[in-house]
């Protein structure tokens, strides 16, 4: 029986979080068990998540199978760029200074800052009032 070769990565951006598989194949990606053109909507954030694959030239060389959870449309697709491009990484480790260069294997820290007691949001105060 033939071993089934695959590269796992994962991937995070806001609260969102996903799983990659990477396998050999003809170039095909689902995200969530459908086509990504079907997922992502804009072609700003297709591009995005498909970045990694560009930037290394194996765009199609590869099938990706994403599982992407949490947050929005937009943190979602950052999550999938970072999960390929761990998931090249492990396909091979040569390719860190081209990914690292790019930024693509930071984790973007920046998250939602919490709404504060006596304040209306997390910055924003109540209305002050003199009199």
């Amino acid at each position: 029986m033939a071993q089934l070769v695959q590269y796992r990565g994962t991937g995070r951006r806001k609260t969102s979080i996903a799983r990659v598989l990477l396998r050999p194949g003809n170039g095909q990606m689902t995200v969530n068990g459908r086509p990504i053109t079907e997922y992502f909507h804009t072609e700003a954030m297709q591009v995005q998540a498909q970045q990694p694959l560009h930037q290394v030239e194996v765009a199609g060389q590869f099938d990706l199978l994403v599982r992407v959870s949490g947050g929005g449309i937009a943190g979602q697709s950052g999550a999938v760029r970072m999960g390929i491009a761990r998931a090249l990484l492990a396909f091979n480790p040569e390719l860190r200074s081209k990914l690292r260069a790019e930024g693509m294997l930071t984790r973007d820290s920046r998250m939602k800052e919490r709404k504060k007691y006596g304040q209306k949001g997390a910055r924003k105060r109540f209305q002050f009032s003199k009199r």
